[in-house]
């Protein structure tokens, strides 16, 4: 096991980093602010974290959540602009000091391809740097499920994609930030994992991460030490 002085070497030379979107690079949770739009949010709300502590299979969380609030494509394009999410302070200039370094930034997401996007545009991150689930809409715009063939939408999703950009990129050290347990699960395969609690702290995570951070100018600080 890596020690948190190798652990920081590693963020400092990584290939690649990935970042989870919910409560990391912005300050809500996608799926709990939308069903609050759609009102049932209480109720999604519990169900989430139940998803982040760990205790049910993601895609089970999801399937759950999802059937309860059934978002028209209305209501997502709706929430999108009424309701922009918000960025988590420190993660424009940290996304950009890495982009400087000629590091590949991704986001790995259990969220919404379409609240991704709007997200990613900010920070300047390609919309083929987004691994997220993708709600799926009848003609008319009613909500008809989600797309589960995405990595994203299981347990485990998010360490096979940082598998498949090894493979595709030869990334050699490829960091994974996040706030929950699907983040840390995914190291290895990973190289490094850094918990963020600056937003929500999931006690599961900030008890077994090595590294554990509460805002972005700690990650900002190491890259200006090198």
């Amino acid at each position: 096991m890596a020690s948190l002085l190798e652990l920081k070497e590693i963020f400092r030379s990584a290939d690649a980093v990935c970042f989870d979107v919910d409560s990391t690079v912005i300050r809500e949770e996608g799926i709990d602010e939308l069903a609050k739009f759609c009102g049932v949010g209480d109720a999604v709300a519990e169900m989430t974290r139940r998803a982040m502590g760990g205790t049910v299979t993601f895609k089970a969380a999801l399937t759950a959540r999802l059937g309860l609030i059934r978002p028209s494509y209305e209501q997502v394009q709706k929430l999108i602009s009424d309701n922009p999410p918000q960025l988590t302070p420190g993660i424009r200039e940290l996304v950009s000091r890495l982009h400087q370094r000629g590091v590949q930034v991704f986001l790995v997401s259990g969220g919404f391809q379409s609240i991704v996007e709007h997200v990613a545009a900010q920070l300047n991150i390609p919309t083929a740097n987004i691994f997220a689930n993708r709600l799926k809409f009848y003609f008319n715009g009613e909500y008809a499920g989600f797309d589960e063939t995405q990595p994203t939408a299981e347990s485990g999703g998010k360490g096979k994609v940082i598998t498949h950009l090894k493979e595709q990129f030869h990334f050699k050290k490829v960091v994974m930030i996040g706030d929950g347990a699907t983040d840390m699960e995914a190291c290895p395969p990973g190289d490094c994992f850094i918990g963020f609690g600056g937003n929500v702290v999931r006690k599961q995570v900030k008890e077994k991460a090595k590294w554990y951070i509460t805002h972005f100018d700690e990650l900002l600080k190491e890259l200006e030490e090198r």
